[in-house]
């Protein structure tokens, strides 16, 4: 698993500070830090690479931060970000909105907004998680998350705490990791945030209105039998409920039909093995039957239409995301 970790204790006072926040920022949203400790700043940092999702463990002390529009304007990674408070008092202007924040509580944030937070005083420092996760990965309409920015979720009962359990022990558990457990970790965070934003959407919308929860049961449930064939939009259907306009009407709204979205959730999953080297050994016909794909010709067909090669050259390559080559 990919891991990032900064001690204090490791680097000279007069550079502590300034490395501390180009690891904490300036990766993927860069942010106006200051702290009137930063002549002596003691802070921890670790960054799990779960894939597209970053998560961050952090503690330091009172500082301040703005995610200016001028900032946005020169970078948007399109990002939203799940804070989980541990320790220590926060304050944030967001999305037109003001927040105080305390220990248990979560908060979600857009990369793509200004964003104004005062962290921790003079005498307690702060302990805090963050999910960092692309705004398009996130399995619920477009921008319906943004209902929710800067409104606080409880992460002492219930989803919430469901969601910050896992964080704590997925940063306390991480060494027993290996490099293909992160794709795997980064969908599981993904679906748990996901339900988490779904569960508090259902609160705040009107009984007549509930897509977004079921969508997220339905791509959950996808997800969890991707790899059995007959896997078919009846079965799903059937599985919450509802009839197969409903299913169909679900997936219309995401731009995309229920085959087509299961189809490429499977190539997905076959991309990520193929490219991961402890599975080099794993024949081709194997990784893509563990995905839904039992016929060797119709699978290469399907996945050579996707990305205008073989999968034994795919392997051969060593194309995956975020590297040159075919893309869907």
């Amino acid at each position: 698993m990919d891991e990032t970790v900064f001690h204090w204790q490791e680097l000279p006072e007069a550079e502590r500070f300034a490395c501390w926040r180009d690891m904490a920022c300036g990766s993927h949203a860069p942010n106006v830090v200051d702290s009137e400790q930063a002549d002596d700043f003691r802070a921890t940092l670790r960054v799990l690479g779960l894939g597209p999702v970053s998560v961050f463990a952090l503690t330091y002390p009172a500082l301040r931060s703005d995610r200016t529009p001028r900032l946005i304007r020169r970078s948007d990674p399109e990002m939203y970000n799940l804070t989980f408070h541990q320790r220590g008092r926060a304050g944030a202007v967001h999305a037109g909105r003001e927040i105080q924040l305390g220990a248990g509580d979560l908060m979600l944030s857009s990369t793509s907004l200004p964003l104004r937070t005062r962290m921790g005083t003079e005498h307690e420092p702060v302990t805090m998680m963050e999910v960092l996760f692309p705004q398009a990965m996130l399995p619920l309409p477009r921008g319906a998350a943004d209902r929710l920015l800067t409104l606080p979720f409880s992460g002492r009962a219930g989803l919430g705490a469901l969601v910050a359990q896992f964080l704590t022990r997925l940063t306390t558990e991480s060494a027993a990791c290996g490099p293909a457990d992160a794709g795997r970790l980064g969908v599981v965070t993904l679906d748990l945030a996901a339900a988490l934003l779904a569960h508090h959407l259902d609160e705040t919308t009107p009984p007549e209105a509930h897509p977004e929860a079921l969508a997220t049961r339905i791509h959950s449930y996808v997800r969890q039998h991707l790899g059995d064939p007959g896997l078919t939009p009846r079965r799903i259907a059937a599985a919450h409920h509802i009839s197969l306009r409903t299913l169909h009407r679900v997936f219309e709204r995401q731009g995309a039909t229920v085959t087509a979205w299961i189809r490429q959730q499977r190539l997905d999953g076959v991309r990520r093995d193929l490219t991961n080297p402890a599975l080099a050994a794993r024949p081709i016909h194997a990784v893509a039957a563990a995905w839904g794909f039992p016929r060797a010709a119709d699978f290469t067909r399907v996945f050579r239409a996707a990305y205008g090669m073989p999968p034994s050259e795919y392997r051969r390559l060593g194309v995956g995301p975020g590297r040159h080559g075919p893309h869907p």
